[in-house]
C-alpha cells in the first residue's frame, strides 16, 4: 500500500506532470512499472518477495468492487433524455464516432491475429475481433468529465453535448461486452437474468422513488452487489451487473456534490489499487518489440478511427470549423472504462496477457495525448471567437 499510494504521487507532483498525464494515468503507468515485466525483471527477488500470491489475491479483491462501484456510479450518471431530445444529433455523432473506430480496430485485430500469441485460450477469433475493435472504439466517460472540468468546457454547451455522445456509446460498449461474453451453454440462465432484472429493476425504482436519499445510498449498494451477483451467476461478467445497476437509477435521485465527492473518494482511496493489480496482469513475454508494435497499431487505429468517425458527423451536421477536431480528440480518450473492459476480457481468456499489455499501452498513450492535443485547439477557438465579437 506504500508503494501503491507513494511513487505515483511523488512522480505526479515533483515530475509535474498534470498537463500530459494527469494523477489517474500515472497511477496506471506507476501499476505497470511495479507490474512483472518491468520491477519484476529487473528484480526478481523483491518482486517475488512483496508480490506474493495471498497479497495479489487481496489486491484484486479490493480492485473489483472499487471497479464496481465505479461502473455504477458511470451507469446513474448517463444522461439518456437529453441525448433522446437531440436523437438526430446524438445518434449520428455517437454512431460513428463508435462505429469507424470499431472497423478500424477490428482491422487492427485482423493483422494481430497473423501471428500467435494474441488469442486466448478460451476465445474465439470474433470474439477476439470484436472485443479489441470496442477497446479502440470506447470513450472513458468519468476520465473525459475530470478532462473537461480541467480545460473549463464541462458546463459549456460543447461540454454538455460531448457528454451525450460518450453517454450513448456508453450503452453499446456494454451491450457488446454482454454479447462477446454470452455462454450459449447457458443462454437459459442468461434470460432468467435479464427477465428478473427487468421485473425487480421496476420494483427496486420505485422503492428508489419512495426512500429519503440518505437511504437511497445504502440501498444503492445492496442493489450493485445483488446484480453483480446475478449477471455472474448467468454466465456474464459481474461488471456488466455493475453497469446494469447504475443504468436503472436516475442521476436526480441523488445530490450531484455527493455523487461527485464519492466518484472522488473512490478514485483516491481505492481505485489506486486497481491501478496496481492492472499492471501486475501485463506480461512482455513475446517480447518488448511484438507488444509495442502491437500498442501502436490498436493507438492508431483507434485515434484515426474515432477523429474520422466525428469528422464525418461534423460535416453532415455542418459543425463549425475546428469542432469536430476538440470533440474528436476529446472522445478518443480511454484510460479507465477501456481497462476494465480490457481486464473482463483478459479474465475470461479472450485475450492473452500480452494482448492485455499492448490495450493498456494503447490507452495509456491515448489518454496522454488528449489535453495536449485539445488545449491549444481550444485556445484558438476563444481568440477567434473573441476576435469576431
Amino acid at each position: 500500500m506504500i508503494l501503491i499510494f507513494a511513487v505515483p504521487w511523488l512522480i505526479w507532483r515533483v515530475g509535474r506532470t498534470e498537463y500530459y498525464a494527469p494523477l489517474v494515468v500515472v497511477q496506471i503507468l506507476t501499476g505497470i512499472l511495479l507490474g512483472p515485466g518491468v520491477l519484476g525483471q529487473i528484480f526478481p527477488d523483491y518482486y517475488n518477495f512483496v508480490f506474493t500470491p495471498p497479497v495479489i489475491q487481496s489486491l484484486n479483491g479490493i480492485a473489483w468492487w472499487a471497479v464496481m462501484i465505479f461502473v455504477m456510479i458511470a451507469g446513474i450518471e448517463l444522461d439518456l433524455k437529453k441525448a433522446w431530445v437531440h436523437r438526430r444529433e446524438s445518434g449520428i455523432t455517437a454512431g460513428l464516432a463508435l462505429g469507424t473506430p470499431l472497423l478500424f480496430g477490428g482491422g487492427a485485430a485482423l493483422v494481430m491475429l497473423l501471428t500467435d500469441g494474441w488469442l486466448g485460450a478460451h476465445g474465439e477469433r470474433w470474439q477476439f475481433v470484436l472485443g479489441v475493435g470496442m477497446a479502440c472504439a470506447v470513450t472513458a466517460l468519468p476520465i473525459l468529465i475530470l478532462f473537461m472540468e480541467k480545460l473549463e468546457v464541462l458546463r459549456q454547451p460543447v461540454g454538455q453535448r460531448i457528454l451525450r455522445y460518450a453517454s450513448v456509446d456508453d450503452i453499446a460498449i456494454w451491450g457488446v461486452l454482454a454479447l462477446i461474453l454470452m455462454d450459449w451453454s447457458r443462454v437459459g440462465k442468461q434470460l432468467v437474468f435479464l427477465i428478473a432484472f427487468i421485473v425487480i429493476g421496476w420494483l427496486f425504482r420505485k422503492l428508489m422513488a419512495w426512500l429519503s436519499e440518505r437511504d437511497r445510498w445504502y440501498v444503492a449498494l445492496i442493489w450493485l452487489a445483488v446484480c453483480g451477483f446475478g449477471a455472474d451467476w448467468a454466465g456474464l461478467h459481474f461488471m456488466v451487473g455493475a453497469f446494469l445497476a447504475g443504468a436503472v437509477m436516475e442521476a436526480e435521485w441523488f445530490d450531484q456534490e455527493r455523487m461527485d465527492l464519492l466518484r472522488h473518494h473512490v478514485l483516491l482511496v481505492v481505485m489506486p489499487v486497481f491501478f496496481l493489480s492492472t499492471g501486475l496482469r501485463t506480461n512482455w513475454t513475446l517480447g518488448g518489440e511484438a507488444v509495442f508494435v502491437a500498442a501502436a497499431l490498436l493507438l492508431v487505429a483507434s485515434v484515426a478511427g474515432k477523429l474520422i468517425g466525428v469528422r464525418i458527423a461534423g460535416r453532415i451536421l455542418n459543425w463549425a470549423p475546428g469542432e469536430a477536431s476538440i470533440i474528436g480528440w476529446l472522445l478518443q480518450t480511454k484510460a479507465l472504462i477501456m481497462i476494465i473492459f480490457a481486464n473482463i476480457l483478459l479474465d475470461r481468456e479472450i485475450i492473452t496477457s500480452e494482448a492485455f499489455t499492448a490495450l493498456l499501452l494503447m490507452a495509456v498513450a491515448s489518454t496522454m495525448l488528449t489535453v495536449p492535443m485539445v488545449a491549444p485547439k481550444l485556445a484558438r477557438l476563444r481568440e477567434l471567437i473573441g476576435r469576431s465579437a
